[in-house]
């Protein structure tokens, strides 16, 4: 009896205590208990990026790592079709940044790495946190990138 209480009581958290298991926790949701950065590997070259805090970027967490075989289009993006539809909340961003990850549709990933206005409207999933060397990296045509938690 007497071990039990101790074990109860070592194991007993302040209600104001966050438990964290696995990953880490953002207070200010609760349901998200994924990771916020994502390392993004093209041949040698390692980019980090930054998830945004929204179901599609949950969503495309849960499906990685993920090794994938982008195509070039109009020499400014990668994309590739997911097997899967993500949940997307598009709109228009105005002007898509050099290094954004974005959803267009909810099966086509798309990575830019040239900065311009658009008219299209994208759900995000994410930027690099610094895209020095992203075009170079992503060169011309098709590309094998990996996704992965960082």
């Amino acid at each position: 009896m007497l071990a039990s209480l101790i074990c109860v009581q070592l194991f007993a958290c302040n209600k104001n205590e966050t438990v964290q298991l696995g990953n880490t926790v953002n207070p200010n949701n609760p349901f998200d208990t994924t990771n916020k950065k994502m390392k993004i590997t093209i041949g040698t070259n390692i980019f980090t990026a930054t998830f945004n805090n929204n179901a599609t970027a949950t969503a495309f967490k849960a499906q990685l790592p993920m090794t994938i075989n982008m195509t070039d289009l109009n020499a400014n993006e990668k994309f590739f079709d997911l097997a899967n539809a993500l949940p997307i909340n598009a709109s228009n961003p105005g002007t898509i940044q050099n290094g954004d990850l974005l959803m267009y549709g909810s099966y086509t990933l798309v990575l830019f790495y040239k900065t311009f206005s658009t008219s299209y409207s994208y759900t995000p999933l994410g930027r690099i946190d610094n895209p020095v060397g992203l075009a170079a990296a992503l060169g011309n045509g098709n590309v094998i990138v990996q996704f992965e938690l960082e």
